[in-house]
């Protein structure tokens, strides 16, 4: 039997338009050979989305998106067709992901853990995560922020140190390493005055050993000669103190005596004392000089004659 060629033309332009169809399925995200799940998922925003985008789970593929709805609210309604030997929970939030700093995105599946699964036509959880840009932004913001803090503070160095500041840095450095010089020669000598006086140190110790072993092996000794000499210091301090009583005593005993006699009227001050007539002789030859001087001062010839020519003196 001959094939026409109409006959042939017409088979190759049905296959041609199944294959177009079957092709412009697939690239909507409908498998026309296989029945699939089909769930849903509400977003805000989908930038970056598209048909026949996948849905991976950890990493691996399970689906695609297979239509992406603009509903009334405002939000796009994204079904998913996942493959049927994959049970879901119902639970499972369906997160839009980047894939890509160009922008590429994904749905990702955070399996959740309940008992119960999700069925054919169910609308899952959904949430949205930053995109890479935006997740990259605040570490670009920050990094530009110390970048010029950095710039700033590297001008602020290369302004503070100047010749002349190098200079005196230098300076610095070279006198601390002399301190060091010293330091070091320093105690070398020292090492070397202990290394050579090593016996009489220990000598020296061995003898201060020596010494702290006696008194402690004669620490009964040493305190009974402490208290001989604290007893001793005792009746001294009290010997004199009595001494000093009985001197006091004696001394107003003494004085006590002298009072009573001039009292009494006994000896040169208890007769002056006691007796007026040494005051009234006294008195009286008082008055008496006086009137003497008086007469004196009246009368001057009574009492003192001379003559210019050597007369004869009455």
């Amino acid at each position: 039997m001959k094939i026409t060629n109409e006959t042939k033309v017409g088979i190759l332009a049905t296959v041609a338009i199944a294959v177009l169809v079957i092709g412009y399925s697939f690239l909507k995200g409908n498998d026309v050979f296989s029945s699939e799940q089909e769930f849903y998922a509400s977003y805000d925003n989908v930038e970056g989305l598209v048909v026949s985008n996948p849905v991976f789970v950890n990493g691996y593929q399970i689906g695609r998106v297979s239509k992406l709805s603009l509903v009334e609210s405002g939000k796009i309604v994204a079904q998913l067709k996942i493959n049927p030997d994959y049970q879901i929970p119902i639970n499972t939030i369906a997160r839009l992901e980047s894939t890509s700093l160009l922008g590429g995105k994904a749905i990702v599946f955070d399996i959740g853990n309940s008992k119960q699964y999700a069925q054919n036509g169910d609308t899952l959880q959904a949430n949205v995560q930053q995109n890479l840009m935006q997740q990259v932004k605040p570490v670009q913001e920050k990094a530009e922020a110390m970048v010029g803090r950095l710039d700033s503070i590297l001008t602020s160095l290369n302004n503070t140190i100047n010749p002349e500041f190098q200079q005196n840095f230098n300076r610095s450095f070279a006198s601390i390493a002399n301190i060091l010089r010293t330091l070091e020669a320093t105690t070398q000598k020292v090492d070397g005055m202990v290394g050579t006086q090593s016996n009489r140190l220990t000598s020296i110790f061995a003898n201060l050993e020596s010494i702290s072993a006696n008194f402690k092996n004669n620490n009964a000794k040493v305190t009974g000669i402490m208290t001989n000499l604290e007893s001793i210091t005792d009746q001294v301090a009290r010997s004199n103190f009595e001494q000093t009583i009985k001197n006091a005593d004696k001394a107003v005993a003494d004085l006590q005596l002298a009072i009573n006699k001039v009292n009494n009227g006994q000896g040169s001050i208890g007769k002056l004392v006691n007796d007026d007539s040494l005051y009234n002789n006294l008195n009286n030859a008082a008055k008496n000089l006086d009137n003497l001087m008086i007469d004196l001062k009246a009368h001057p010839k009574r009492y003192v004659s001379f003559s210019v020519f050597g007369g004869k003196k009455d």
